[in-house]
């Protein structure tokens, strides 16, 4: 399969260049000169990769990666730019990018980190995790239903994490203590019962219902929560 990707670069020299050495490296490239013409490119086309520079005519890039993030895009997001401040670094990362390259740069090393963030799984990408009402921020460790925060322990969300992204399959409890766990758990330990009794605890507070539901003899499936809707 053919990977598609677009270079959002207002330097149309640079962006031209870029696009002719990763062309010849096999990829399927298309070049946005500004946020608006990126914007209406990733709406019709599912794109594997975008690099992305944060000077753009019409708006900051940041902004525009969080757009896309929320709009849902799997899309790996490589920043490229002149900003070299680590606060700028943290505030693309924490936008919903993958990773971040600053000019100058060696056009092997832009391959490199390319081919990386390829062999990415898409769900690894995704900013955000979501099953009904529940949304989860790994980036930034928050979570919120309803849009109301959850004030969770670094256990409490790991578990959560990890049963979102697994709903609706059941998750067994050996299976959770060997992904959120470290080598030292006690696997004849009460740790991750413990672990979800709070956990549900504070999902039942934040949604009034019972949120992880038990399947005797298999372990725990992390449900969407919301009401019923109303028959026509």
């Amino acid at each position: 399969m053919r990977l598609r990707l677009l270079i959002v670069e207002d330097a149309i020299e640079l962006a031209r260049a870029l696009a002719d050495g990763l062309r010849a490296q096999g990829l399927a490239v298309d070049i946005a000169a500004c946020a608006a013409e990126a914007q209406d490119k990733t709406t019709l086309v599912e794109y594997d990769l975008i690099i992305l520079d944060l000077n753009l005519p019409d708006g900051d890039g940041v902004e525009l990666c969080r757009v896309l993030r929320s709009g849902g895009s799997g899309a790996a997001i490589l920043m490229l730019t002149a900003r070299s401040r680590i606060s700028d670094r943290v505030r693309g990362l924490d936008s919903g990018a993958d990773d971040y390259l600053v000019k100058p740069f060696a056009f092997e090393e832009l391959l490199a980190r390319i081919r990386a963030l390829l062999r990415r799984p898409a769900e690894q990408r995704q900013p955000e995790v979501r099953v009904g009402r529940l949304v989860i921020c790994p980036a930034t460790f928050r979570a919120a239903y309803g849009g109301q925060g959850l004030s969770l322990t670094a256990r409490e969300f790991a578990v959560l994490e990890y049963l979102a992204r697994r709903s609706p399959s059941v998750v067994s409890a050996e299976e959770l203590l060997e992904k959120v766990c470290d080598e030292h758990a006690n696997p004849f330990s009460n740790t991750i019962r413990v672990h979800l009794a709070n956990l549900r605890r504070k999902l039942r507070l934040a949604a009034g219902a019972e949120l992880i539901e038990t399947v005797v003899g298999r372990g725990y499936r992390l449900c969407p929560g919301d009401p019923p809707q109303p028959q026509p």
